[in-house]
């Protein structure tokens, strides 16, 4: 990524990369990246398998020790301070908690490292039980009696008994069923909402992105091509990877197209990117007969696959149940030019 620093707010930088990079022998996983990410900020490093974002969490939170590059704190450069001095903690995906402990016994166990009293770590232990919303009474369980959704509570009261400034979580929630994982969803976003606290939060979901997010950065092949906020990276895609990754989209090569022709000659760039939501039965200016091939129903919406002259394929999102839409219908959709974003590549 291009040296950027833009943010959503106009709060103080807590933490800067100024092109940190890592290389494992000829490889780079990470490439340069220059990022100001602003105090109390929700920051998710989204992109699939091999993309680098688990190297970038270990290199912001010195698990990792960069190739190049350096990283503040509050402008004080912590490049090569270890991981255990600085104020930071980490929320691993497989959790680490010592299953030979008692809750507490886990919650206290950094504090018990620096010296702290027993009666002072009890306190604090109690204060973080409430914190992530377990009742006291599990000071003293078995972590091996507790849920999975009950573990990653404790693994959370555990990295804020350090008190740290930044939160880093290695796709926590990838190892939860569904449900449970919307519920912890929801549970992070308020966290982080009531303790102000700095979260960087790396996953491959981006449902768990959109949901908690304040800003995204997508990262491929070890950098980062776009940066924003949910809304932004949903509605203005700066490729087809971008727009492809945030979920099911049409992109039709605008020179190519027998269905919307249209395209071609408002062509703005080599591709038109159309949300299937805005491509509707009953709205929209540029309009086709198209055939449908297939019809999905996802709860309160209904998705329809597509498909227009010389086999072009698309897909709408419609509310309701959709049931005038069977496959082999075929039917006349339209889309408006203002909802069209165009890319280059």
């Amino acid at each position: 990524m291009k040296d950027e620093a833009t943010r959503t707010t106009d709060r103080p930088v807590i933490l800067s990369l100024a092109g940190l990079s890592k290389s494992f022998g000829e490889t780079q996983a990470v490439k340069p990246i220059s990022l100001d990410i602003p105090e109390g900020e929700f920051l998710t490093i989204v992109g699939p398998s091999g993309s680098g974002k688990s190297t970038m969490v270990r290199l912001l939170a010195g698990l990792e020790e960069p190739s190049g590059g350096a990283l503040y704190l509050r402008g004080k450069d912590i490049t090569a301070i270890p991981a255990n001095q600085r104020p930071t903690a980490m929320v691993f995906q497989s959790l680490a908690l010592f299953d030979h402990r008692s809750v507490g016994q886990n919650i206290e166990f950094a504090m018990k490292m620096k010296g702290v009293a027993p009666a002072k770590r009890r306190a604090r232990a109690l204060d973080l039980l409430k914190l992530v919303r377990l009742p006291e009474t599990y000071y003293s369980r078995a972590v091996t009696q507790c849920s999975g959704g009950e573990r990653q509570r404790v693994a959370l009261a555990r990295a804020f008994a350090s008190d740290p400034e930044i939160l880093f979580f290695d796709e926590p929630l990838s190892a939860i069923d569904y449900r449970l994982r919307k519920t912890l969803e929801v549970e992070l976003k308020e966290l982080h909402q009531r303790t102000g606290r700095t979260f960087v939060y790396i996953t491959h979901s981006l449902e768990e992105a959109m949901v908690m997010s304040d800003r995204i950065a997508i990262m491929k092949d070890g950098d980062i091509i776009q940066i924003g906020t949910p809304s932004e990276i949903y509605a203005q895609p700066v490729n087809r990877f971008v727009a492809r990754f945030m979920g099911e989209v049409n992109i039709v090569a605008a020179d190519k197209s027998a269905t919307f022709p249209a395209l071609s000659r408002n062509a703005k760039g080599q591709y038109a990117v159309l949300r299937p939501e805005a491509l509707h039965p009953e709205e929209g200016t540029l309009r086709a007969r198209l055939t449908v091939a297939q019809r999905l129903m996802l709860g309160s919406r209904t998705q329809l696959h597509l498909t227009g002259d010389a086999g072009e394929s698309f897909v709408s999102e419609i509310a309701g149940s959709g049931d005038a839409f069977l496959p082999g219908t075929e039917h006349e959709f339209g889309f408006s030019p203002e909802n069209v974003v165009w890319v280059d590549a």
